[in-house]
């Protein structure tokens, strides 16, 4: 798994947390060694669960890759994550590429002092089409050391970019969203202790997982909905043929339980998803 300066061999936990109540509504372990692609996925599982659409869907930088946030979109969701800067002209002391302001009408950008970049040509990197803009002037510019170490400055556009500009301005309305606390994860790894997972094995390591969550939804779920109710869930266990209650009551041991508890003192879940993630090394 990949991790901040290094690797580690384990497990990438996905899960999706309901932001109002912190209730766990999807999870998922995997073998993927980043989280770009489980956006589109964990999203598609927590509308399954919820049964309800129009989800907004918040996740961290670790998230962002243009092709799932444009899956998202067309699959009808509105995700809300902090885009990735991978250029170093900041840290050189140089413009960045959000310091120039695209204007939709002309289809041009706007540079810092006021010139305008028009489209050039386009180029195809990793199948995706992007679209140049420079400007002739940026040779006789007075500050062009703050802006580019070339003949002039030149912006690339991903054709679908208009997804991302809108995300990023549905992002700057609401900046609080992104302070959603990842508490499920804190304290799912305080019951785990130091060891974290004992098993080996992807399907054993789900299995194992589950139980986790499922404990950890039992105690949310017992904070809105009482003892009273889960032990009434207890009681309709058909221990002889091993059988759940099936009508409209969610017992403690189906994976729909935080959904069911959630709704019995009439609390919708939120319709605000959260998308943390959690690696846990396996030794």
């Amino acid at each position: 798994m990949k991790t901040r300066g290094q690797g580690i061999v384990g497990y990438n936990v996905q899960t999706a947390v309901d932001a109002e109540h912190h209730l766990i509504v999807a999870h998922e372990v995997t073998n993927e060694g980043t989280d770009r692609r489980q956006l589109t996925n964990m999203s598609i599982h927590s509308r399954e669960v919820l049964n309800q659409d129009n989800l907004t869907i918040i996740a961290d930088r670790g998230y962002f890759r243009s092709e799932e946030i444009l899956a998202s979109y067309h699959a009808g969701f509105r995700p809300l994550i902090p885009k990735t800067y991978t250029s170093n002209n900041v840290a050189q002391g140089r413009f960045a590429s959000t310091d120039f302001t695209f204007i939709a009408s002309d289809i041009e950008y706007l540079c810092p002092v006021g010139e305008r970049l028009r489209q050039t040509g386009s180029t195809t990197n990793d199948k995706k089409i992007y679209q140049s803009y420079t400007s002739l002037k940026c040779k006789n510019c007075h500050i062009k050391t703050q802006c580019t170490t070339g003949k002039e400055r030149r912006i690339r556009r991903w054709e679908h970019e208009e997804v991302l500009d809108d995300m990023q301005a549905r992002l700057e309305q609401a900046p609080e969203s992104m302070k959603i606390v990842e508490h499920p994860f804190g304290t799912i790894k305080a019951w785990m202790g130091a060891t974290h997972l004992l098993t080996r094995t992807a399907g054993r390591v789900s299995t194992e997982m589950s139980l986790h969550i499922l404990a950890y939804k039992m105690k949310k779920s017992n904070k809105y909905s009482g003892n009273q109710q889960i032990n009434r869930c207890y009681k309709c266990h058909n221990i002889s043929n091993g059988q759940l209650c099936r009508p409209k009551v969610y017992c403690t041991t189906s994976i729909r339980y935080s959904v069911g508890a959630a709704r019995l003192r009439n609390k919708q879940l939120s319709p605000v998803l959260s998308l943390p993630n959690i690696k846990r090394s396996d030794v």
